[in-house]
């Protein structure tokens, strides 16, 4: 019998839930209300006695000190109310978190028909709001149409005997799962299909695809097993494994480049292999720390004698823009099984994070699916729940906003993980798929949720984007599938495990057949979460929580035993064969036959046009300016604008000290909030050995020259390391690129050709710069399509392009993390230095875009030259002769100044006449190499001595008050109390703290 079990804080208990709901309509809808109050409903659709029932309320539910509950409604008075639950099939975590809970304190399972379904009712007191204005609340606040749905009350239309009512949103497939035989009697009736069922397949796949069914010797093995033209497993299946997001396509493809200002043409095959696999194979060969590369989930590096680490980087773009929480959370529980997915599995120790959105507070025409502000706050939310609710530290993310993200957000997530160098004698970074291992299917069930994301992600967004490729993320049983499977491996019992992400068990499944040399699958034997999914559903749904496992047949028994004992579900689900095919049945039938060599070989490259055009020809010049009168003033605002203010706000969400093990925290400083250059994280606690990770991005840049963006965002990345004691003979590096459309369409990507020669551009720097700097690529991904068509304010629809945006995040081993630095002035007489040239490089960057320009000359990076006093600070870090140490990077000298000076709370005295040929190149130009350190007076001639022959300059003192004092030829720029610019990069988010 179904029960509705309604649970609130007791009144005179702050609810902070609701309290953050009343701050949002406030801010978002500028709709005030003197309370918001929150009730938990749970509707239990079980077999429960009332005796039972009223147990589970009081000692499962309720907090007998904080909350109250009952079984009848709870809502008192209010003037509107807002019920908001999840629309059937989407992963209910709180309800299935009930369900174990329940099963725990009655101690039997409930029936396999019973589940717990979660919401809330919201209360709101406010007067003069209108039904439409609580419509707007419920739609653009409260609830996501795609995942969720709602319910307005008024008090008049509110029983208060009845309540909501028993509202059970089960799914209900009255439908007898079928293959389906597709026809394609020619090409046109291929590409059809292709849009009819959202295949996302190209133009020169059709034909491949076609030809393969029409191979005589194909038609007779296939009528052997009783079929014909290709299954609906079969094209979805091909559709998954030809998609951009999983076969790289755009990455391997042909480029046919043009320099339209030199009249150069070349041919570039295949951007991965030149720039990506070759530089840091020949790399690998030179660095015996680099453990595993580019072939696994993710890449491994010694950290010890005893211990590799592991990292990697992934996006989640498509489905946040869709569905921000949802999004986000899947993106970081997803990236999480990669490690644990590597080698034979690693465990999870740091999540990292970047978000590219558009402005928070955009008041524009154009209208996205999610505002803006309402997407950021759901993306930071789906990554804290992720993190925290995981126990995996969050320590290190970015955010960048711009209105170019308007169209499609990027959403950035990487994880780090950390395995033993030895299982059981052998080397846990090695693993393969044998003939006659088992298939086990480990962790959550197969849903309709997930279905098309590798496809959807391989599409511009737009009005026909498909809602089921979104999915909810479950921390909860995802920790309880780690913690399993890292037992399993020191026992010996994992010979290969991958993660099931993008394409679901077909590329989970697909893919390391390929070592066996063939499978056979049983789709009716995978766990379902509801009956009635198609085989091809089954086959390529993205739901979560799932891990593919090779388990030898004599270990089978052991490994089930396990997974029992720790509560996870591992189902046998098929085998390895050495047949050369992939062989799908139901139900004893089959229902796809594919030969496995047909993905590897058979499909030519895609192939594009890329002209490139310089800058100069773009009509991009440098804006012709007269010297500022009030470069204090400027600086003040630089500080508060949104990519160089505070992030406090949301750095503070995330949990970075659940496992004990950070060195250098992401706020730093005397009152720890001021970001650091990098985050330093200790895995063994019994070991000063330590591992720093920074992160850096320039989309800016690129408006000038792709190649010069990706340059600037790895030196950045390797200064940042340096600047917390990182080492340059141990920089491992993890390239994400998110890029627009680059097929030219004289109608629908007229500057298709543009894009790909940027793209082009942007991996030969990162060819170029990873062997100057001796960065091998451990890791990366690659999503394309960060395009949008929006509507605007005469119902048109506008095309948005992101900016071509690389994510590059480096990582490096400490030996002695006594050793880290950090960037907050120390001590008032201590001497300020800076270190590298400032050249007048201000194209793409924070000053002239606070003045409306984008600039010419975008900072150019000199690795060979930087190099040599790299090298001199890492050894000034090593003698322990810096105080503090600090890259300059975006907004320039004048900011990171400010930094430093904000970070130790103390003033500062400096004289910028000598560090360029003009006041604004010297305290806003960008250039790249540069450091910002203070040394004690006792230090400095050693100082000194050791960076002889280096850029160096000393700028001043640190003052003993907070005066904040830049002077040129002795005349005062700038002039301002510390307190005064903190206050200033504080308050554009303050009240979000």
């Amino acid at each position: 019998m179904p029960a509705r079990l309604e649970i609130m804080l007791r009144p005179e208990l702050p609810d902070a839930e609701g309290e953050s709901i009343r701050r949002k309509a406030k801010e978002y809808f500028g709709l005030e209300f003197s309370q918001v109050r929150v009730i938990q409903v749970l509707t239990l659709d079980t077999d429960l006695s009332q005796q039972e029932l009223e147990a589970i309320r009081c000692e499962v539910f309720t907090n007998p000190v904080t909350e109250l509950s009952s079984y009848r409604p709870l809502a008192g008075s209010f003037d509107w109310a807002v019920w908001v639950g999840l629309r059937p099939g989407v992963r209910d975590n709180p309800g299935a978190t009930a369900v174990e809970a329940i099963q725990a304190f009655i101690g039997r399972l409930l029936a396999p028909e019973a589940a717990v379904y979660a919401s809330k009712l919201i209360l709101f007191v406010g007067n003069g709001i209108s039904q439409a204005d609580m419509a707007t609340i419920a739609q653009q606040l409260l609830a996501n149409d795609i995942i969720q749905q709602f319910r307005i009350f008024s008090p008049s239309g509110w029983d208060s005997e009845v309540g909501l009512g028993i509202i059970i949103p089960k799914v209900q497939l009255d439908h007898q799962p079928t293959v389906t035989t597709l026809s394609i009697d020619s090409l046109e009736t291929l590409k059809r299909l292709s849009a009819e069922r959202h295949l996302a397949l190209q133009e020169q796949d059709a034909p491949i695809i076609r030809e393969y069914y029409l191979r005589p010797e194909v038609q007779v093995r296939r009528a052997a097993l009783g079929l014909g033209p290709p299954t609906d497993v079969e094209l979805e299946y091909l559709a998954q494994a030809r998609s951009d997001h999983c076969n790289h396509n755009t990455f391997r493809g042909m480029f046919d480049y043009h320099d339209l200002a030199s009249g150069e043409r070349l041919t570039v095959n295949n951007l991965f292999k030149t720039c990506i696999e070759q530089p840091t194979l020949a790399l690998a060969q030179q660095k015996p720390w680099v453990a595993s590369v580019l072939w696994d989930n993710a890449g491994a590096g010694s950290f010890d004698e005893e211990w590799n680490y592991v990292i990697t980087g992934e996006t989640h773009n498509s489905p946040s823009n869709m569905e921000a929480y949802g999004g986000s959370l899947t993106g970081i529980v997803g990236v999480y099984r990669d490690p644990l997915g590597t080698g034979r599995a690693a465990k999870l120790i740091a999540g990292l994070y970047g978000f590219c959105v558009g402005p928070r507070d955009y008041q524009g025409s154009l209208r996205p699916h999610l505002h803006p502000r309402r997407l950021l706050d759901g993306v930071i939310e789906g990554v804290k729940d992720g993190g925290n609710k995981s126990g995996i530290p969050t320590p290190l993310g970015t955010v960048y906003f711009n209105e170019c993200y308007l169209g499609k957000c990027l959403v950035f997530v990487a994880a780090i993980g950390f395995m033993p160098k030895q299982v059981k004698g052998t080397d846990a970074t090695q693993k393969t798929t044998s003939p006659g291992d088992l298939i086990f299917m480990c962790g959550g069930r197969v849903g309709k949720d997930g279905i098309h994301g590798v496809t959807a992600s391989s599409e511009v967004f737009g009005a026909h984007t498909p809602a089921g490729h979104v999915q909810i993320g479950d921390p909860y049983t995802q920790k309880k599938m780690h913690d399993f499977l890292l037992e399993a491996r020191d026992l010996g019992y994992i010979a290969f495990i991958t993660d099931c992400g993008g394409g679901g068990l077909s590329s989970a499944v697909g893919e390391s057949a390929r070592f066996a040399g063939g499978c056979e699958v049983w789709l009716d034997k995978v766990p379902l979460k509801y009956q009635g999914l198609d085989q091809w559903e089954i086959w390529i749904s993205e739901s979560q929580e799932r891990m593919v496992v090779a388990v030898r047949p004599e270990h089978a028994s052991d490994f089930q035993r396990l997974a029992a004992k720790q509560a996870v579900e591992a189902t046998n689900i098929g085998r390895y064969t050495d047949t050369g095919v992939l062989h799908l049945l139901y139900a004893g039938q089959s229902c796809a036959y594919i030969d496995l060599k047909f993905l590897e070989s058979d499909f030519p490259p895609w192939r594009f046009e890329a002209d490139w055009t310089p800058p100069e020809q773009r009509g991009l010049t440098e804006p012709v300016l007269g010297e500022p009168t009030d470069h204090t003033r400027i600086l003040r605002t630089l500080l508060a604008r949104p990519n160089i203010c505070s992030r406090e706000w949301i750095i503070r969400q995330y949990d970075h000290e659940v496992q004990g093990n950070s060195v250098i925290k992401p706020l730093v400083g005397k009152s720890a909030d001021i970001p650091s250059d990098a985050v330093v994280i200790r895995p063994r606690p019994d070991s000063n050995r330590a591992l720093a990770v920074s992160m850096a991005l320039h989309p800016a840049y690129g408006q000038v020259d792709a190649y010069h963006m990706t340059a600037a965002s790895i030196d950045e990345a390797v200064r940042r390391l340096l600047a917390v004691g990182g080492r340059l003979d141990h920089l491992g590096g993890v390239d994400n690129f998110c890029w627009p459309s680059i097929r030219f369409d004289p109608e629908k990507n007229p500057d298709g050709r543009f894009k790909a020669a940027q793209l082009v551009r942007a991996n030969w720097a990162l060819r170029d710069y990873c062997l100057a700097y001796g960065i091998p690529l451990l890791s990366g991904k690659d999503s394309m399509y960060i395009d949008g068509h929006l509507p605007g304010r005469f119902g048109e629809t506008h095309k948005i392009s992101g900016f071509p945006t690389l994510l590059f995040t480096a990582v490096s081993v400490i030996p002695d993390a006594t050793q880290c630095l950090t960037l907050d002035l120390k001590e008032p007489g201590d001497y300020i230095y800076l270190l590298g040239e400032t050249r007048p490089e201000l194209g793409g960057s924070e000053f002239y875009e606070l003045l409306g320009y984008v600039g010419l000359r975008v900072p150019q990076t000199q690795a060979g030259d930087f190099l040599t006093y790299y090298q001199k600070v890492e050894a000034c870090i090593e003698a322990g002769l810096l105080a503090s140490c600090h890259g300059i990077y975006r907004g320039g000298l004048a900011v990171h100044l400010a930094m430093a000076a904000m970070a130790g709370e103390l003033g500062l005295e400096v004289e910028l006449a000598a560090a360029a040929g003009s006041a604004i190149a010297a305290l806003y130009s960008e250039s790249t190499g540069r450091f910002l350190v203070s040394v004690a007076p006792g230090d400095q001639e050693r100082f000194e001595a050791l960076m002889q022959g280096s850029p160096l300059l000393q700028l001043g003192r640190v003052r003993s008050d907070d005066h904040f004092l830049v002077t040129w030829n002795g005349q005062p720029l700038i002039q301002a109390d510390v307190r005064e610019l903190k206050a200033d990069w504080r308050q554009r988010f303050a009240e979000l703290i």
